[in-house]
Formats: C-alpha cells, sequence, structure tokens
C-alpha cells in the first residue's frame, strides 16, 4: 500500500511505536520511516521480526533503533525510553499499538495489567522524554472503544473493558499532556484481517471473523489501518480527541 504521508513529512522527528516487530505495529513504522522519521521498534520477544522491522527502516534513509521491553515490566520500558533519548535526544511521535490478553498462561488479570496500568506506566514514562508539540497515539478497537454501550464477542470481553479502562485513565490526563505541548489522540477501528487478536479470536470462536466482515461491509487489513494509524501522527488532533476508522453503525454512543 502506498504511504499516506507525505515524504520527508517527518523528517527531523523521533517515533516510537510499541509492540512494532509484526502486524499494525511493523507497518506504522514503514510509513513513519517513510515520511523520514527516525524510529524505535519496540518487542517483547520477537527480535529477529524487530530487526527485520528496523532493516526496512534503514533502507528508507532513517536511524532504526531495536529495544526489547515488556510494557508491564516498569525497569525495562525506563531503559526503553532511556534508549531512545540517549539515540535521538527524545521523542515527538509515541504510538501506544501493544495489548493483549487473549494469550494463555499469563494469568487472569494480564489483560487488565497490560492495556490498562502498562499503558499508563508507559505514558509516565514518555513523558519526560516527548519534546513539546509531540504526539500520543492510543490504537484501540470499536469493540473495546465502545464496550460501554455495545456488547461484543464473549471471547473478547475481558480485553475490550481492559483497553476501553486503559483508554479513559489515559484521557484524564490529556489536560496536564496538553500543559506540556503533547497532543493525544485514539484511533479506533473494527476487527483487522490480519492480526494476531483476529487469529485468536477466530481459534476461540470459529467463523466470528467472517460474521463480523459481513456485518460490517469490509473489514481493513494490517497495511490499511496502519496507514490510519500513521495518518493520525500529522492530522489534526479531532474536537474529542477521536479518530474513528470504518463503519461504526452497528455500535452505539461514544
Amino acid at each position: 500500500m502506498e504511504n499516506p504521508l507525505q515524504p520527508a513529512s517527518l523528517a527531523g522527528k523521533a517515533a516510537l511505536v510499541t509492540g512494532s516487530s509484526r502486524g499494525i505495529g511493523a507497518a506504522t513504522v514503514a510509513y513513519l520511516a517513510g515520511a523520514g522519521a527516525d524510529v524505535v521498534v519496540n518487542y517483547r520477544n520477537k527480535a529477529p521480526r524487530a530487526e527485520k522491522v528496523a532493516a526496512a527502516a534503514r533502507e528508507a534513509g532513517v536511524q532504526a533503533l531495536v529495544v526489547q521491553a515488556d510494557l508491564t515490566e516498569p525497569a525495562s520500558v525506563e531503559a526503553m525510553f532511556q534508549a531512545a533519548k540517549d539515540a535521538y535526544g527524545g521523542l515527538d511521535v509515541l504510538v501506544m499499538n501493544a495489548s493483549g490478553g487473549m494469550e494463555a498462561g499469563l494469568g487472569e488479570d494480564y489483560a487488565m495489567r497490560l492495556n490498562r496500568d502498562a499503558q499508563v506506566a508507559l505514558l509516565e514514562a514518555a513523558v519526560p522524554v516527548l519534546r513539546a508539540g509531540s504526539r500520543v497515539v492510543f490504537v484501540t478497537s470499536h469493540q473495546a472503544h465502545f464496550i460501554r454501550t455495545t456488547p461484543t464477542m464473549p471471547e473478547y470481553e475481558a480485553v475490550a473493558l481492559s483497553k476501553r479502562a486503559g483508554e479513559d485513565a489515559l484521557r484524564e490526563r490529556i489536560v496536564e499532556l496538553q500543559a506540556r505541548g503533547i497532543e493525544f489522540v485514539v484511533v479506533s477501528g473494527d476487527m483487522i484481517e490480519g492480526t494476531i487478536t483476529a487469529t485468536l479470536l477466530e481459534r476461540a470462536n470459529p467463523g466470528a471473523i467472517a460474521g463480523r466482515r459481513e456485518d460490517a461491509g469490509r473489514l481493513y487489513d494490517v497495511d490499511e489501518f496502519a496507514a490510519e494509524v500513521a495518518q493520525a501522527v500529522v492530522d489534526p488532533v479531532p474536537h474529542d480527541h477521536t479518530r474513528l476508522v470504518g463503519d461504526v453503525s452497528g455500535f452505539q454512543g461514544r
């Protein structure tokens, strides 16, 4: 897919994308690098994939730093931002893409620890490194964004509730961020074809993705949705700090 961002539009900027060794995060890194941003590729346990994403970014003519960090471990998050500061002097873009909660064996509270607690801690650790005029983008799903008013499939409910809790907690920081010259926007999309979440949902509930595709008319793929995330880095922030991607006619309220 063609890069939605203008060439060199992010030249001189530095961006960190969490969970960017694959999927939406990796595609977002590619778009930002293609627009001239130096990037930090964050991964939890997929080092070879992260290195491949970074290598592609370098081919676009920018610097790329690969940093392992488990977002639920504060020490590794602090080290990640220190590495970004050492490499680039600071950050201009933080894309909060990493999430989860459907993985097996990580504890009943893992979704809330990752999607709420770790996101708040991530933002707190990022603030001292984010330069004035920077942008924070939080990536979520319609199933999570609208969970207060529109039920979702049972297999995804715990994730949806935890991601909405994370979104709410981050929104509470908007005034504080604005005072520091930091902008904040939420990007919400439907289920995305080809993501690990879609794969796990399909495994737990065969036919779930096909059913959602039929209800929505179409579902975005990874590159299409990542293009929206990348665009949210540069577009004016909506008045409600929310960028809704795709059809939302089946969801109630905000």
